[in-house]
C-alpha cells in the first residue's frame, strides 16, 4: 500500500457508519440492538485509515497485533469500570451510574455484545488521539519542562491507589469523578518511573502534544458515544446525583468534563498492561501516541 494514501479499509468504515445509521433509522430492529458496536468499528477502520495518510504509518496496516493487544486490554479495562459500576456482583438493582436497556436475551449473545463494544473503545480512543497528534497538535513547545520528583511521583501513585480501592470498599454513586482520575493517578506515575511513556514524563520534557492529543480524542469520542448511543436500541443511561437531569442526548452534562481525562486513563492503562507483556528493550513505536516516549 502507497504512503500518505488513504487506505482501502477506511472506505469499508464509511460505507458501515452509513450503512448502519440507514438500517437504524429505516426500523431495522437487529441493526437497533447491535448499532454500537457496528457504528463505532467502522469509526475505528475510518480514524486509522486517515492516520495513515497522515503519516504513512497506522495499526491496522503496519502493526495488526498491536492493534489486537490495544483492542484485548480495552476489554478487560471496561469490565473493570463495570465492576466499579456494580461493585456488588452486577446486580442491576445496585448500578451507581449507568444502566443497559433493550439487551439480548440470550446471556452468551450478549456476553459478544458487551466484549464487542468494550473492545472498541480503547482503540477508538488512541487511534483519534493520533490522529490529533499527527495533524493539529504537532509542534512542540518552547518553554521549562514541568519536573516532577520521584517522592511527588510516588505521592500521586499512593493517593491514586487510595482512589482506585476506595469506591470498592464503600460504593457511593457521588464518587463517578474518583474513579476517572484515580487510575491516571496510579499508574502515569509508575509508568514514568519504569521508564515507560507517560503524560508526567512528556510534561518534564515541555511536550504537550501526547496530553492535547489524548484530551481531544476524549471530547470527540465522547461526544460521538453519546450522539450514537441516544438513537440506538440497545443503550446505556444515566443516573448521577449532580445535575442529573440537565442533559445532552443521554448524558448529563457534567459527565462530559469526563472524557477528556477518561482517554488519557485509557492510555496510561494500555501502557501499564503492555509494558507487563513485553519488556523495554522490545517495545515497538510504530504508533507514536502509543508507546514512544520522550525520555
Amino acid at each position: 500500500m502507497s504512503k500518505n494514501t488513504f487506505a482501502w479499509h477506511g472506505y469499508i468504515g464509511v460505507a458501515i457508519i452509513a450503512g448502519a445509521e440507514l438500517l437504524l433509522f429505516s426500523g431495522n430492529r437487529l441493526a437497533g440492538h447491535w448499532f454500537t458496536p457496528i457504528v463505532w468499528t467502522g469509526y475505528i477502520l475510518f480514524v486509522d485509515a486517515l492516520v495513515f495518510k497522515s503519516k504513512g504509518r497506522s495499526l491496522l496496516v503496519n502493526d495488526r497485533f498491536e492493534f489486537l493487544a490495544v483492542a484485548i486490554i480495552s476489554i478487560a479495562s471496561w469490565w473493570l469500570f463495570e465492576f466499579y459500576n456494580a461493585p456488588r456482583f452486577w446486580n442491576s438493582n445496585l448500578e451507581l451510574w449507568w444502566h443497559y436497556h433493550n439487551l439480548e436475551t440470550n446471556l452468551w449473545v450478549r456476553r459478544i455484545g458487551y466484549d464487542w463494544a468494550f473492545a472498541t473503545i480503547t482503540p477508538a480512543l488512541l487511534e483519534t488521539a493520533e490522529l490529533f497528534g499527527t495533524t493539529i497538535f504537532t509542534q512542540k513547545p518552547s518553554g521549562k519542562g514541568l519536573r516532577f520528583s520521584r517522592s511527588t511521583l510516588i505521592l500521586a501513585a499512593v493517593l491514586g491507589a487510595v482512589g482506585v480501592v476506595g469506591p470498592l470498599l464503600f460504593p457511593n454513586e457521588w464518587l463517578a469523578p474518583v474513579i476517572w482520575l484515580s487510575f491516571i493517578l496510579l499508574l502515569d506515575p509508575l509508568n514514568s518511573l519504569r521508564g515507560w511513556p507517560s503524560i508526567t514524563g512528556d510534561l518534564a520534557h515541555r511536550d504537550w502534544r501526547r496530553f492535547w492529543s489524548l484530551l481531544a480524542s476524549g471530547l470527540v469520542c465522547g461526544f460521538l458515544w453519546e450522539f450514537w448511543n441516544y438513537w440506538a436500541l440497545s443503550k446505556w443511561t444515566y443516573t448521577v446525583p449532580y445535575f442529573g437531569n440537565i442533559k445532552i442526548f443521554e448524558m448529563p452534562v457534567l459527565g462530559f468534563l469526563g472524557f477528556p481525562p477518561f482517554a488519557i486513563e485509557c492510555w496510561a492503562m494500555y501502557i501499564f498492561v503492555r509494558s507487563l507483556l513485553s519488556p523495554r528493550a522490545q517495545q515497538t513505536a510504530n504508533v507514536e501516541i502509543f508507546l514512544s516516549s520522550n525520555e
